[in-house]
This record gives C-alpha cells, sequence and structure tokens, in this order.
C-alpha cells in the first residue's frame, strides 16, 4: 500500500479523529489571530542599503529640525490670496488651530504654523518698529552727541576753573607770605624804635640798616625818612599817645605803601575768589544738567536695545498683533509689504519665503491663487520618509480639514497624518467592499457549482478555517497586516474554492461511477485527486517562497504567509473538509436523506464543448498550436521586458470612488479621498516638505578644495531639472554655503571673518575655510548643525539638501542626484545620494529585481520538483516539463498584458510572475494527471485526451471561474494596486486555464507521440490514426463504427425519485439522431455536448440532432420517477441511435423502484455491496433492526463466497 493510500485511508477511516485533530489545531493556531496589527508605512518595504546607512548617518550627526515632528501644509486656495481679506483670514484659521483642543495639543511650542500671511504681517511690524527704531536712535545719536560735546566743555571749563584755583591758591600764599613779611619788618621797626627810646644814644641809621639787612621787605630812604621821623618822635615823646604814633609812624607808616599795596591786593584775590564760586557753582549745574542727559541717553539706549531685540525676534509676535497688523494697513501700503517680502530685492523674504509660494507665481506680484501654510506637530516618535503617524495626529490633520470648511477660502490639508487616514481608510473600504463581494461570489459560485446546501456550508466552514489558521500564524509568528496582504484573503478563497471543488466533484463522480457509499467514495476521490492536489499545493508553495529572495521585506512575509494559507487550504480540505463530508453524508442518508449528487463538467456539458477546441486542435495539428503559442509567448516577453517598476506614495493613495458607491449603505459607502488629488496638486505647484534629496560629503570638508567641490556642486544642482525651482527660477536647496550666505547678512562680526577668508568676494571662502565654520557654529550654532558636522574640533562631513519636484520621476532624481554626488568626489573627499526618492527608486529596482529572482526560481524549482515527481510516479520526468510549458507561456502571456495596459510593476504586481506559475501550474497538472490516469486505463491517446479534457474540464472550469471571481472582485478595491493586483491575477488564471486546455492537449499528444506508449493511437483495429483525426493509411483496416453507452444512477429509486442518465456516443457518424424513452417519468435535459443540431425534451421522451459532429456525444438528462409507480416496478429505457447503419446502446438499461429495500434483498437471496450500504444506512436511521441487518451481513458473506 503506497503512503498516499495510508494517508486516505486514515482520514476515511478514522474521521471522527481527524475531525477532533483539525478542529483543535485550528482553535489553537488561530488564537493567534487576535494578536496581528495593522501598518501602512511605506518605510516597511525599505531594506537595509548604503542609502538608507546613509539617511541613518545624516539623522543622527545633523540637526535635521526639531525632533520627532512632522509637517502638515495646508494650501489655501482663492481669488487672490495675497488680499488683505484672504491674508486676515489665513492667520484667523492659525487661530482656530491654536484654539482647537484636537489640533492644539500636537503643535510643536516653537512657531508652529508659518505662512506668507505671517510673513507679510510680520514684515509690516518689523516695518513700524525698524521706523520707531530709528527715530529712537537718531535722537540717541543727536543727545549722545550734544551730551558728548557738552561734556567735553564742561571738562575744559572744570579744568580752567580748577588751574585758576590753583593761581588763587598760590596768589592767597604769596598774600600770606607778604602779609607775613611786611609785620616781621614792621616788628623789627618797632624793636629798632624801643632800642632808639631805651638809647638815645643809638643811632637812628645804624638801626635801621640793621633791620632793612635782616627784613624781607627791601627798604630805601624814603622807608629811612619816615622811620627817622618816628624815632624823633618817640624821643620827644612825652605821653602814651605821642608813644602810640610814633611806633605806628615808625613801623606801618614805614610800610604804609606795603601794606596800602598789600590790602589791594587782597581785596583783588577775593573778588578773585567769589568769582571762582559763582563759576564752580556755575559748572555743578551744568553737570547736573548733563547727568539728566545721561540718564535720557541711557534710557534711550535700553529703549534701542528693546526695540532692537523686538525687531529681531519674529516668534514673540503673535498672531493678534499680526491680524491687527494687517487690518491697520491700507492697500499702498500691503502692496508695498508684499514687493518688500516677496520681491526681488536684498531686502525680500528669500528662499524660506518664496518656497510658499506657487510656482506660478511671479515674485513681487500683490495677487496669487494659491499659497501655503506649514503646520508643525510634535509626535510621539520620529517619523520616517513615507512612514505613519499615531493616531492623534492622524486626528488633527483630519481636524484641520474640517475647519478649513467653516471659511470662505479653500484650505487644502496635505500631510502624513492625512495620507495615513486615507491609506487605512482604504484598506478598511477596500476589505469592506471586496470582503462582500468575495462572500457573495463565494456563495453563487459554491451554489451554482454545488447545488446542495451542505456542501455550501462545508465550503464556506473550510474557508473560514483556512483564513483562521492563516491569520492565527500571522499573529504568532508577528507578521503586520499591510496594504498588500489584502490579497491573501482573496488569494485563499479562491484557492479553498479550487480545492473544494476538486474534492466534491471527484467524490460525486466515483458515488456516481460505481455506487460507492459517502466512505468508500471519498477513499477512491482523495486517493485519486489527492496527488494532484498536492502536487498543486507544492508547487504554488514553491511560487510564493520564491518571494523569500526578495530584498523588500514586506514582500518576503506574503510569500510566507501564502504558502502557510496555501498549506491549511490544502489540510483543510483534504483532511478535515473530507471527514466531515464523510460523516455528514453517512448521517444523513441513514435517515433516509440521498446524498447523490451530480458533478458538474462529468460527461460533457454545454460548456465542456469549448473546452474540446484544445483536444480537436491536438488531433489536427498539434505543431501548429505549439508554434502559435511559441509566437505569442515570444511577443509577451518582448513586451514584458518594456514594463515598468513603480513605488511611489502616490501608488498607495486612493483615487476618489466611482459614483455608483457613494449609493452604497453604511458601512459599505466609502468615504472621500482628497489625498491623491491634493498631492498632485502639491507636486505641480509648491515644495514638497518630504519630497528631498540628500547628498551626503564625508571627508575633510574644511579645506578650499572642498568648499570649493561645494561651489561647484551647486551649480550642477542648478542645472538639473528634477530640482524643485521658486519663483524666479533659483532651486531650493540647503548647503553650507546657502546658510553661510543667510548668516552672513544678518550678523556683522561673521560677515567681516567671511570677508576676510573671500578673497575674490563670490561668496566662497579661499582660505581659512575652518576658521569661517567656526564663526558660522559661534553665530548661528542650530544653523550650522543643519549642514556641518563636527566630530570634536575637526569637521568630519556636510550635506546638500535639494528640494525635488514632486513630479519628477524617482529614476531621474536617483540618475542626477548621483551624478551630483560624483562631482563633488574627489580630493579626500567622498559623496553619496540619498533621501526618500532615491530609496524609493532603489526599491524599485528591488521590485524588477523580486520579479526576476523570483520567476526564476520558480520555474527552476518547480521544474526540478516535477520531473522528480514524475519521474517516481510515473517513470517519466519530461510529462513534468511538459506540465509546465503551459504555465511558462502564460507568464509571457501576462507580461505582455500588462506592457498594453501599462501596469507596472509594483509591490503586489511584482509578485506576478511567481504567483503565476504558482496558480497556474495547477491546471497543467490536473490535466495532465487526469490524462495519464486515462492512458495508463484505457490506453489510447485519443480517448484519454478526450475523457480528460471532459472529465477535469468542467472541475477546471470552475475552479477558474471561482478563482477569477475571487481575484476580480478586488477591482472593485478603493486601494489602487490591489486594483491592478485583481485584473492581473484574474488575467493570470485565465491564461494559465486557456494554456492548460488549448495548449496543453497539443504538447501531451507530441509527448505520448515521443515518450508515451507505442499503441496509445490505434484506431481500435489495428490501424493508427493521425494526428488529424483521419483513418490510418490506405489499405488500413475499415473505420471505426460508432459506440453508444448509457449509464444510470442510481439502480433502484424510490417513487419521486430522480435518474440521472447519462447517454455516450463515441466515433458518431456525420448525422445522428439519439431518442431517448422512459415510461413512467418526466424527463428533463441536463446537458448536451457538443451543441446539437436540434433538440426536444417532452414528457417521456428526450430527442437529440447532431450534424458534423466529430467529438464524441453526451447526453445528460435526469429521469423523475412518477411518485405513484409501484414498488417492483422496473422501468425500462427504450433507447434507439437513428444513422447510417444500425448502432446499439450498450450499458444499462433499467432501474428497479422499490418501496422497502430491507425486503428486496432478502427476497433476492444475494447481497451486493450496494445493497449493504442501503442495509446499514437503514439499520442507522432506525428502519432496520440489528437483527435483520446481520442476516443481511450473512447472505452477503455467502454471495461473496459464491
Amino acid at each position: 500500500m503506497s503512503l498516499t493510500d495510508r494517508v486516505v485511508d486514515a482520514i476515511t477511516d478514522y474521521s471522527k479523529a481527524a475531525i477532533a485533530v483539525m478542529l483543535v489545531v485550528t482553535v489553537l493556531v488561530g488564537a493567534g489571530a487576535a494578536q496581528v496589527e495593522q501598518t501602512s508605512s511605506l518605510d516597511q518595504f525599505q531594506s537595509d542599503t548604503p542609502e538608507a546607512e546613509d539617511l541613518d548617518y545624516i539623522d543622527q550627526h545633523f540637526s535635521t529640525g526639531s525632533d520627532n515632528t512632522t509637517t502638515a501644509q495646508i494650501i489655501v486656495r482663492g481669488e487672490n490670496v495675497l488680499s488683505n481679506e484672504t491674508l486676515i483670514e489665513t492667520l484667523e484659521y492659525q487661530q482656530a488651530l491654536r484654539d482647537n483642543e484636537t489640533i492644539n495639543g500636537t503643535l510643536a511650542a516653537d512657531r508652529p504654523t508659518t505662512g506668507v500671511a505671517n510673513a507679510i504681517a510680520t514684515a509690516g511690524i518689523q516695518q513700524e518698529r525698524g521706523a520707531a527704531l530709528q527715530a529712537t536712535l537718531a535722537e540717541f545719536r543727536q543727545l549722545n552727541a550734544t551730551v558728548q560735546e557738552q561734556r567735553s566743555q564742561l571738562e575744559a571749563e572744570r579744568a580752567a576753573l580748577q588751574e585758576n584755583r590753583t593761581e588763587f591758591n598760590q596768589t592767597r600764599e604769596a598774600l600770606a607770605t607778604r602779609a607775613n613779611e611786611l609785620n616781621a619788618t614792621a616788628e623789627s621797626l618797632q624793636q629798632a624804635l624801643t632800642a632808639l627810646r631805651t638809647d638815645p644814644s643809638a643811632s637812628i641809621r645804624e638801626e635801621f640798616d640793621t633791620v632793612a639787612q635782616s627784613a624781607a621787605v627791601e627798604l630805601n630812604e624814603s622807608h629811612y625818612a619816615t622811620f627817622q621821623t618816628a624815632a624823633k618822635n618817640l624821643r620827644n615823646a612825652t605821653d602814651q599817645e605821642s608813644v602810640q604814633a610814633a611806633y605806628e609812624l615808625g613801623t606801618q607808616g614805614v610800610l604804609s605803601a606795603e601794606y596800602q599795596a598789600l590790602m589791594e591786593r587782597q581785596q583783588s584775590l577775593e573778588a578773585w575768589g567769589a568769582a571762582l564760586q559763582e563759576r564752580g557753582a556755575a559748572l555743578q549745574e551744568q553737570a547736573a544738567t548733563l547727568q539728566e542727559q545721561g540718564q535720557r541717553l541711557e534710557a534711550l539706549g535700553g529703549q534701542l536695545q528693546d526695540q532692537r531685540a523686538a525687531l529681531e525676534n519674529v516668534s514673540a509676535i503673535g498672531l493678534d498683533e499680526q491680524i491687527d497688523q494687517l487690518a491697520s494697513m491700507n492697500e499702498s501700503q500691503l502692496e508695498a509689504t508684499i514687493a518688500l517680502v516677496l520681491g526681488d530685492g536684498d531686502n525680500g523674504g528669500g528662499n524660506r519665503v518664496l518656497g510658499l509660494m506657487s510656482s506660478e507665481y511671479e515674485r513681487g506680484s500683490t495677487s496669487a491663487k494659491a499659497t501655503m501654510l506649514l503646520v508643525t506637530q510634535q509626535t510621539d516618535e520620529a517619523v520616517a520618509p513615507g512612514g505613519t503617524v499615531s493616531d492623534r495626529i492622524v486626528d488633527s490633520q483630519l481636524a484641520m480639514q474640517n475647519l478649513g470648511e467653516s471659511f470662505d477660502g479653500e484650505y487644502l490639508v496635505f500631510g502624513s497624518g492625512l495620507i495615513t487616514d486615507e491609506i487605512n481608510r482604504s484598506m478598511t473600504d477596500s476589505m469592506l467592499i471586496v470582503g462582500p463581494l468575495a462572500l457573495l461570489f463565494v456563495l453563487a459560485a459554491l451554489a451554482i457549482g454545488y447545488r446542495d446546501i451542505l456542501d455550501i456550508v462545508l465550503g464556506l466552514f473550510g474557508i473560514g478555517a483556512v483564513l483562521v489558521w492563516t491569520f492565527g500564524f500571522m499573529g504568532w509568528t508577528d507578521i503586520s497586516f499591510n496594504q498588500i496582504f489584502i490579497a491573501v484573503p482573496v488569494l485563499l478563497i479562491g484557492l479553498s474554492i479550487d480545492y473544494a471543488i476538486h474534492i466534491f466533484m471527484r467524490h460525486r463522480e466515483r458515488r456516481s461511477d460505481g455506487d460507492r457509499g459517502p466512505r468508500e467514495a471519498m477513499r477512491v476521490a482523495l486517493g485519486g485527486v489527492g496527488v494532484a492536489l498536492t502536487l498543486v499545493t507544492a508547487t504554488t508553495v514553491i511560487g510564493f517562497l520564491s518571494n523569500l529572495t526578495s530584498p523588500v521585506p514586506p514582500i518576503r512575509e506574503f510569500g510566507i504567509v501564502s504558502a502557510v494559507g496555501i498549506v491549511a487550504a490544502l489540510l483543510i480540505f483534504g483532511v478535515l473538509i473530507p471527514a466531515l463530508k464523510v460523516e455528514l453524508d453517512e448521517f444523513l442518508e441513514g435517515h433516509g436523506i440521498d446524498r447523490h449528487k451530480r458533478a458538474i463538467g462529468t460527461g460533457g456539458g454545454r460548456l465542456s464543448q469549448a473546452l474540446k477546441v484544445g483536444s480537436i486542435g491536438a488531433r489536427k495539428a498539434p505543431y501548429v498550436i505549439i508554434a502559435l503559442a511559441l509566437l505569442l509567448s515570444i511577443g509577451g516577453a518582448y513586451g514584458g521586458s518594456q514594463v515598468d517598476t513603480s513605488f511611489a506614495q502616490e501608488d498607495f493613495l486612493a483615487e476618489d470612488p466611482p459614483g455608483w458607491m457613494e449609493d452604497l449603505p453604511e458601512p459599505f459607502k466609502p468615504g472621500e479621498y482628497t489625498a491623491k488629488s491634493n498631492l498632485e496638486y502639491v507636486n505641480e505647484r509648491f515644495v514638497r516638505e518630504d519630497s528631498q534629496a540628500q547628498l551626503l560629503i564625508r571627508g575633510d570638508v574644511a579645506t578650499a578644495d572642498g568648499i570649493a567641490n561645494l561651489a561647484e556642486a551647486r551649480e550642477t544642482i542648478r542645472e538639473t531639472d528634477v530640482t524643485q525651482k521658486l519663483p524666479g527660477g533659483e532651486p531650493d536647496v540647503q548647503s553650507p554655503l546657502s546658510v553661510i550666505s543667510t548668516v552672513a547678512a544678518e550678523n556683522e562680526t561673521f560677515n567681516a571673518t567671511l570677508a576676510a577668508a573671500d578673497t575674490n568676494g563670490d561668496g566662497v571662502p579661499d582660505e581659512n575655510v575652518a576658521g569661517v565654520y567656526d564663526a558660522l557654529y559661534e553665530a548661528a550654532p542650530q544653523q550650522a548643525q543643519s549642514v556641518l558636522y563636527r566630530d570634536g574640533g575637526d569637521y568630519a562631513a556636510a550635506r546638500i539638501v535639494v528640494s525635488i519636484q514632486g513630479s519628477a520621476s524617482s529614476s531621474d532624481v536617483t540618475e542626477q542626484m548621483r551624478s551630483v554626488a560624483d562631482s563633488i568626489d574627489g580630493g579626500g573627499l567622498e559623496a553619496s545620494a540619498t533621501g526618500q526618492t532615491i530609496i524609493f527608486e532603489i526599491v524599485q529596482d528591488q521590485l524588477l529585481e523580486t520579479v526576476i529572482q523570483s520567476l526564476l526560481i520558480t520555474l527552476v524549482a518547480v521544474f526540478a520538483f516535477l520531473m522528480v515527481v514524475y519521474r517516481i510516479s510515473d517513470d517519466s520526468a519530461t510529462l513534468g516539463f511538459v506540465t509546465l510549458l503551459p504555465v511558462v507561456l502564460s507568464v509571457a502571456w501576462i507580461l505582455g498584458t500588462m506592457y498594453a495596459f501599462d501596469i507596472p510593476f509594483n509591490v503586489m504586481t511584482g509578485m506576478i510572475t511567481s504567483l503565476t506559475v504558482g496558480l497556474g501550474v495547477a491546471y497543467s497538472i490536473h490535466l495532465s494527471e487526469r490524462y495519464n490516469q486515462e492512458l495508463e486505463q484505457s490506453g489510447s491517446a485519443w480517448e484519454a485526451l478526450d475523457r480528460a479534457v471532459t472529465g477535469t474540464g468542467g472541475a477546471l472550469l470552475g475552479s477558474a471561474a471561482t478563482t477569477v471571481g475571487g481575484f476580480g472582485v478586488l477591482v472593485f478595491a478603493i486601494l489602487p494596486p490591489l486594483k491592478q493586483f485583481g485584473l492581473i491575477t484574474g488575467l493570470t488564471i485565465i491564461y494559465a486555464f486557456l494554456a492548460s486546455v488549448l495548449v496543453l492537449p497539443s504538447l501531451l499528444v507530441v509527448w505520448t507521440r515521443l515518450f508515451g506508449p507505442e499503441d496509445a493511437f490505434d484506431d481500435g483495429s489495428g490501424g493508427s490514426s493521425d494526428e488529424d483525426g483521419d483513418d490510418g493509411p490506405a489499405g488500413a483496416t475499415d473505420a471505426v463504427k460508432p459506440r453508444v453507452e448509457r449509464d444510470l444512477a442510481p439502480s433502484h429509486v424510490a417513487p419521486g425519485g430522480v435518474v440521472a442518465v447519462t447517454v455516450a456516443v463515441e466515433n458518431p457518424p456525420e448525422r445522428l439522431a439519439l431518442r431517448e424513452r422512459v415510461p413512467d417519468a418526466e424527463l428533463t435535459i441536463y446537458a448536451v455536448t457538443p451543441e446539437p443540431t436540434e433538440y426536444v425534451a417532452h414528457g417521456s421522451t428526450v430527442v437529440a440532432v447532431f450534424e458534423d459532429v466529430t467529438d464524441r456525444i453526451v447526453l445528460e438528462y435526469d429521469a423523475a420517477v412518477d411518485p405513484e409507480t409501484a414498488d417492483g416496478t422496473t422501468l425500462s429505457f427504450d433507447g434507439r441511435v437513428l444513422a447510417d447503419e444500425a448502432v446499439s446502446i450498450d450499458g444499462a438499461a433499467s432501474v428497479t423502484v422499490v418501496t422497502d429495500v430491507v425486503d428486496r434483498v432478502l427476497a433476492a437471496g444475494e447481497v451486493t455491496d450496494e445493497d449493504l450500504q442501503v442495509a446499514a444506512d437503514h439499520v442507522a436511521t432506525g428502519q432496520l433492526s440489528a437483527d435483520a441487518f446481520e442476516r443481511i451481513c450473512e447472505l452477503w458473506v455467502d454471495t461473496d463466497e459464491q
């Protein structure tokens, strides 16, 4: 017994245990489904590349702005957004943003909103503040000059006064000395007089001369004369009065002239002193006045500092003040301020403000149709390019959008929050639309294919179990649900229906063709189709696991999850569902409910006729069909080589849904989607905050050669056509040179340093570059850190940030930015290009790499697998090669279709090649396997091919239809990649199906001729049919005669029951009429193939007429027995074939009507296997006792022994 037989026996013999085990596993695995998280971030598609590492280096070593922030761009549109009313409204809108609780909590602390209205209002305020500053400065300078002049005069006068005081003091001291001298001389004269009085003999001359010799006063003869007179008077004095007078005359009288002179000089000195006092008082008054003026000057200095600080501190200007400023400005003032802010002059707002204007704006114009407002928000963590943000950012940006509706202007909000919201909503809306459609489709497909409520329920239960296993696996392995995983449920639903159809239809076939019970029929069915399903699963898993070679993480995860889901589908529909069906069918039949059902496609059908085109072509011209298929494939392969690759944020943004979806009820009605149109608008007209390329320059950048390279790069960037041009044509670039220029215009000290290092005046330092960088760090550290990385004291790297046009292709951006980087390389510098756009281009390249690698790996692996399996099972490795060839052709066809419909490879369609092989090979395997089985049984290639196509064709068609329909519902998805994926995958299945039924028959015929049995093409009478379907060579045996066979099921029927009848005509003549008549029955035609010339069903008779038919004719009809038919009645089937020669109808010709099967069994005296099964069913339902069943078993044993 083979391994397959042992597995099948275990499932059917121990079905209850199989059910229990599978249900327990389903519960355990499914428990992980609750842990599945959802993400829509594009950064998950990025892998470890040098460019990604460079971007990480920039984030770590450069100041790239506020940490953990994101920026919402709000486009303000109107008739003239620079009008006073609109500018004020824009500021009021900003106030509303700050007042809103949902928004305010997310706003950055420093300048959360920035717009042209802010710049114009601030400029107006600065103009007024500047004018006030100038007035204060003028007053300060005038007063300062006056104070300085007066202070100089005061100092000079103080110095002169001090000199006068010194001279006065000297004069006073001289007078005091003179007085002392006069007094001393007078005293000497007095002593001389006393001596003369005392000694009358003393000589007056001698006494005078003695005094004159020692006196400090020069005494002359005039003095002597007076002294002589005084001396005489003294000698002659008789009274005291005369004595006193003599003394006075001899002292003061002698020196009277000197004393008079001294007195006059003293009087003059006193007048001089008074004058000095008056001048000193005057100078004190002047000093007090000067002090007051100094205090005023100091106050003006403080006022100047405050005014200058207010002028420079723009962030301190509140929105209320800005609104008041705009409201106070007349038209001419506003226009002048706009010209100042947005004009060409040196006083313009610069790139920062012009970057907020549309590219259509003409610099200096006072009219514009649109402008941009930037809102900076604080995030919980850093937001990667294309990454998602938290719910609070999403809610806040939705609130911004809602607030805009309450204003007169049009406010278009574009930001990572809205993009995250729309991507998430598009995923949800897609599921809400696709899910019910898929469910309806599944119900319709199962209802049409099964026409049995139990099988439909089992199919739905199996699909649910497969999904539970899949999502449970995702939860346990921590794989997040992202955009591309929406395709997984649809994929598994389609494959599950495929598996279910093959299992259920083969089970129905086996119940009908051998009157088997449910368990035995399932055993045979699983034994026949199980191998094919296992091969299909293996090849499909190989196809999806080939995505493990992809450098894109989500694609790898998609391959793993899909492979696990497909294996789960095989286990569920190969173990659990068959076991459940066996148990349920036996239970129902035990209660008298007939579970015999017709299998679709068995023996033919109207649609089966179209499927036989391939077998007809294989008979007539197999090589021509193969050649045509190859030519078509070559064309498709060429078109496939021209298919573009795409990975951009726009790919994941939904367009506004079609109008009919607006009529859907909630919750199926999708929301509005504006991010894509807003993104396109921003790309065409504005600088995208997140659309940048960055050039990282490593090495010693603080050299003259290094900075010269940066200057050359600036010119190269200006010449590229992918850079975002500001109004006026200048590119929006941030580099060390642009920061140097900006800071030099604002800081005089740094400007002086730059001027000293810039010898030729071109704005680029020629010497002392490190010193310039040091001065830049000192003057503006934040700005310097944004473009320079200083490691210790050395400058290790620099960066250039280039704003890129949003509409520029990533390939052009990457090529041109790498060209700029190459121009910088050399001289000890190493430059590289990075940024979101470039990284997205790398992802595109990786997608193309995925397409090629996965296709090659899948083809090689599946080729090897099938050749080994067919070598082991059928001793023919070449059959595995032939089986896969149609799939290879279908790959070329689908690639050509993608080129024709201009569908690029993206994260979804990039997997289409491996998916085509993985899914498409199923159809070839089923047909090849069936052909090989039929060839072994019949020995005739033509009969085997005919039976393989007609027998498997219905199931293949049903499988293809359900899979195409399952994927087809994705075209109604809101998410664009899903639409494309649904369309392309649906076409892939169609192509694989068509290749299997149109091309594979010809390949099998050629294979059989080369490697098959030698007698496979014998016509049955010793001749050999050629590939055109004609008789053998002249002289061969007679032509093959028509052969007609009738098949009935069941052989015993209850009154009112239905008998399924199939009449097959092999080798029909050119003209033929087939008539069937069954008395006491109502006949209804089920299917006729090929299409008859005429056919009719009336009462108990059916007639079908055929002309020029070369294929096998199959007539299927139901015979409904009259409920009043008596027990034991034999219904005879009277058939007749009207042709040019008599043709008999072989096979069953009657059924027996029985009311009580048990009585019939006992009366017959022998028991067949079918009788035994019927009796067992009656025991289960209580209609037959255990004793009676034991008797039937004894008869069955006796029958077997006979």
